[in-house]
Parts: structure tokens; C-alpha cells; sequence
């Protein structure tokens, strides 16, 4: 057998310097970043990559373990690489053996859960949308964005899936998460930061990439931080509420920020926005955007109610009402019997088919049967 290993460092462009370190560690260094590759096997230096050649038997194994840390750090010391494998088996075993019972399709519940839970960042507690970036909504196009970032609106989601399963820790350890990378003026909330919490998301161009089967740009970063969505307002409220039914312990830091941003919600949900699509042809009055705004008020209404949370309830349910007025004067289509993406536009939108899953209309509702009907 052989193996071979190409490392390049800022996605691509920079060439290491390899080095082979006292305890036969290869070292490929290039700035702020190393790599460690450390193995039985005899590794040697061919045309800018380093390879090795090997035999193995039935039953037999070799090992290879590639660390990466910052170069200006002592290397890290060697582990045992069988440890490393049983240490990996029994966390996930362990995880995933608290996964409660979902009729006939546990196991597939089970296995999209543990994709879910591979996208969380324990020492955060951030959840990011997706582990790649650029790749293309359609082969060849422009559409590839960079999803490894935490957007809110796709962590409640994800923490909903996760609290159906059993899973609370998650849900506490994003709370915690959501707290730090909100923390300072309600109005500078943002619908996504990076996974660790950090706000400057600067989207740039990578041109010595060809992209995933020429799908170019590739980019780096994503500039829809800097857009608003007003939904995320209600997708954050819901999933604390729901928290909070499945009796994860309150945070009344937690509680203060929920109260300053629907302060600023009271004030700003009139406005247009980008909505779910992240769209970038310029902000509209997006109906789904107006109707989660009445899910946050909703949810903080019952928060109040059930959990004997503090709060303005009177200011807030006056807010939700107004709110659920408007969605139903201006987001309904009386011409095509159907809840429309946008106010006074006749274009659908599937997003809207969550109006009675959010609780907005029941789904006996004549609005609800036709606008399921048009989509």
C-alpha cells in the first residue's frame, strides 16, 4: 500500500515547510499553522508531498494520526492511536444510546441526530448550518455560499430536533452560546456569527480555486451577517420556550436578553427584510418574517404565562395582535386563496406552509386548506 499526503494551508495557496521532528513526527509548517503526521511507517519527502510504502497481513493494523495546533506551540506529545479510536467509539456510543425510542424509524432518527450533534462545537456550544462552503446550488452556477458559520434561525432548528430526541445538553450549551455572541445592544443582533461567537463574517473571493466541478466563486465568509431577518426573532424565542417545556433549568441572564430583544422587535417589525431566502435583490415585506415576529411575542406571552417569567405581557400580547392583523390583511392573496411570500406580490412560498405548525392559524383555518392547496 501507499500513502501521501498533500498538505497546503489558506485553502490551498500557501506550501509548507515540512520538517521531521525528533520523535519522527513530519511537521508541515506554514504561518500560525502545524500539521503532526506520526506513524509506524517509514514517511519520506517526493515532489512536495510526503509518502510512504507498506505491506500489511490479515489482521493487522497501521497507524496513522495527523494533529493540527499553532506553530509557535511546543508539538503536541504523541497519543496512543488505539486509545484515540476507543475514546471516539464509546463517546458516541454513549451519546447515542440516549436517544429516545421513535417508533419504527429510531434508527434513522438516530442517524440523523448524530449528524446534527457532529455539527455542534462542544467548547462553545455553537452549532454551525453546515461543515463545507461553495458548494454550488446548482453545478456551475454562483450560488455557493460558505455555511460554516452558526446562524440562528439553523441552530433552533436543529435544537428542536435534538430536544425531540432527549437531548437537553445541546440545548443549555447553546443557550449558554447565544448569551455570549448576543451579549451588548439589542440592536446589533446578528443572523449568524461564527461558531466560537465571534461578529465579523467578511465574505472575500478565492480565484485559484476552481470550485466543486467548476462552480466558481468560492468564497469565503458570508455577507448575509450583515442583513436583517426578522424572523430569527421568533425561531430564537420558540426554541427557548420549548427548552423550557422540556424542563431545562431557566438562565435568567437568558431571560434579560429575550426581554431587551423584544424591546427592539416592538420597534423594528414593520420594517423590511431579507427573510429565510437571504435574498440579496434588496429587502421586502416578507410575510413569513412578519408572521415568526408573532411567534416571538407569542412565545415570550407563554413563557410568562407557564413559567412565571417576568415580563411587559399586556405590552406584548398588544404587540402580537397588531402583528397578526397585518399578516392577515396584507400577507393573504384573496385572487389566488393564498398566502403570498411577499406583501401585495403574487408569488407562493413554501415557508408559509408552516402557518399552522407555528401555531399562527389552526389548520382548519380556510386560509391554511387553501394556501396548502396553491403550493
Amino acid at each position: 500500500m501507499r500513502s501521501e499526503l498533500v498538505a497546503r494551508f489558506d485553502y490551498g495557496v500557501s506550501v509548507p515547510w515540512v520538517s521531521r521532528l525528533q520523535d519522527g513526527a513530519i511537521s508541515p509548517v506554514a504561518g500560525a499553522s502545524m500539521l503532526l503526521l506520526r506513524s509506524d511507517v517509514p514517511l519520506r519527502g517526493e515532489s512536495m508531498k510526503t509518502v510512504g510504502s507498506f505491506s500489511i497481513g490479515e489482521a493487522e493494523r497501521v497507524a496513522f494520526v495527523l494533529t493540527h495546533q499553532t506553530s509557535y506551540q511546543d508539538p503536541a506529545e504523541r497519543e496512543n492511536s488505539a486509545h484515540l479510536l476507543d475514546r471516539t467509539e464509546s463517546f458516541w456510543r454513549d451519546w447515542s444510546s440516549r436517544c429516545e425510542a421513535a417508533g419504527p424509524y429510531s434508527e434513522q432518527v438516530l442517524r440523523s441526530l448524530i449528524t446534527l450533534k457532529a455539527l455542534t462545537f462542544g467548547p462553545s456550544g455553537g452549532i454551525v448550518a453546515a461543515a463545507t462552503t461553495s458548494l454550488p446550488e446548482q453545478i456551475g452556477g454562483p450560488r455557493n455560499w460558505d455555511y460554516r458559520f452558526c446562524w440562528v434561525r439553523d441552530a433552533t432548528l436543529t435544537l428542536l430536533a435534538l430536544m425531540g430526541g432527549g437531548y437537553y445538553d445541546e440545548a443549555r450549551a447553546w443557550r449558554d452560546w447565544l448569551v455570549r455572541a448576543v451579549a451588548g445592544s439589542p440592536q446589533q443582533l446578528q443572523i449568524m456569527y461564527a461558531v466560537t461567537g465571534e461578529r465579523r463574517l467578511t465574505e472575500w473571493e478565492v480565484p485559484w480555486l476552481s470550485g466543486y466541478e467548476n462552480s466558481r466563486p468560492v468564497r469565503i465568509g458570508n455577507a448575509a451577517h450583515t442583513q436583517l431577518q426578522l424572523d430569527v426573532y421568533g425561531e430564537l424565542m420558540d426554541a427557548l420556550y420549548q427548552a423550557r417545556r422540556g424542563g431545562l433549568p431557566e438562565n435568567k441572564r437568558a431571560w434579560a436578553v429575550q426581554c431587551a430583544l423584544l424591546d427592539h422587535l416592538k420597534g423594528i417589525w414593520t420594517e423590511p427584510d431579507e427573510g429565510i431566502w437571504e435574498v440579496r435583490g434588496g429587502a421586502k415585506q416578507f410575510t413569513y418574517s412578519k408572521m415568526m415576529a408573532w411567534v416571538a411575542f407569542d412565545r415570550a406571552i407563554k413563557s410568562a404565562t407557564e413559567f412565571g417569567m417576568k415580563g411587559p405581557v399586556d405590552e406584548w400580547q398588544a404587540q402580537r395582535a397588531a402583528i397578526h392583523d397585518d399578516v392577515c390583511r396584507c400577507g393573504y392573496d384573496e385572487q389566488r386563496q393564498s398566502f403570498t411570500q411577499v406583501y401585495g406580490e403574487p408569488q407562493l412560498d413554501a415557508s408559509l406552509l408552516l402557518i399552522p405548525a407555528v401555531g399562527f392559524l389552526p389548520p382548519v383555518d380556510s386560509r391554511v386548506i387553501s394556501t396548502v392547496k396553491c403550493n
